[in-house]
């Protein structure tokens, strides 16, 4: 992957973040209003973060696939579907991450401890205990995200109502309560990463007791601040 200056990252990180805070805002949004505007608002979000390191490289390429993928985004509006794109959305991520940390689990960098390096650097995996338990917390992550984006997709299609064999008039073998569905699929999911996360940081504080940690805001911090090298790995390339 291309090396990312300084400044560059810099910029990333300040623009970045707000973009990925109001993403499910205007998805929740899209969800409660059933305004087609909102969604396509939160897709268009999303790929700008999605491309934004490239974006701002101001190079022709990249503005021109996101150019590109933006009139797709448009049509798809047009003709009534940027609601089921987004709706789609998170079984996507989920699965891209969970592809991401179990690919990591093939390599010497588990992609926990590519986060401990770029947080706290690369002493602190010779510490008694870290290295394992980053092993051990990039397969949580696998499984987690994996087990979340199957029960998004299997959400996504058996939805009492909504759900896409519904609209195609296919009867579902697992009808879902089209209440739980909407609520699941637009916050639900969301709530559970948020509260794994939580409650991986109080266990591994007690587990790991022996050892001195950093704050819950110093940590999401320094993630923040840090969060280009995860892509390049201690290397600088994934």
């Amino acid at each position: 992957m291309t090396s990312v200056s300084p400044p560059m990252e810099s910029t990333t990180r300040r623009y970045a973040l707000p973009l990925l805070l109001a993403y499910p805002l205007l998805a929740l949004a899209g969800a409660v209003t059933h305004r087609q505007i909102f969604a396509l608002l939160a897709l268009v979000l999303l790929l700008t973060v999605v491309m934004l390191p490239r974006l701002l490289t101001f190079r022709l390429a990249p503005w021109s696939v996101w150019a590109a993928v933006l009139l797709a985004l448009l049509l798809l509006s047009l003709y009534g579907f940027s609601g089921l794109v987004l709706e789609a959305v998170p079984v996507l991520i989920n699965a891209a991450l969970a592809c991401w940390f179990g690919h990591t689990l093939a390599t010497g960098e588990p992609l926990v401890a590519r986060f401990i390096v770029a947080i706290e650097g690369a002493a602190r995996l010779q510490q008694r205990g870290i290295a394992r338990y980053a092993r051990q917390l990039t397969w949580f992550w696998t499984l987690l995200l994996g087990a979340q984006a199957l029960l998004l997709a299997v959400l996504l299609l058996g939805a009492e109502h909504s759900g896409l064999l519904a609209r195609f008039g296919v009867t579902s073998p697992l009808q879902v309560p089209e209440r739980w569905a909407a609520a699941w699929l637009h916050l639900g999911c969301y709530a559970l990463l948020g509260a794994a996360f939580l409650l991986e940081y109080g266990y591994r504080r007690w587990r790991l007791r022996h050892l001195s940690h950093l704050g819950l805001h110093d940590m999401l911090l320094q993630l923040a601040l840090h969060w280009p090298q995860l892509l390049r790995g201690h290397g600088g390339t994934t």
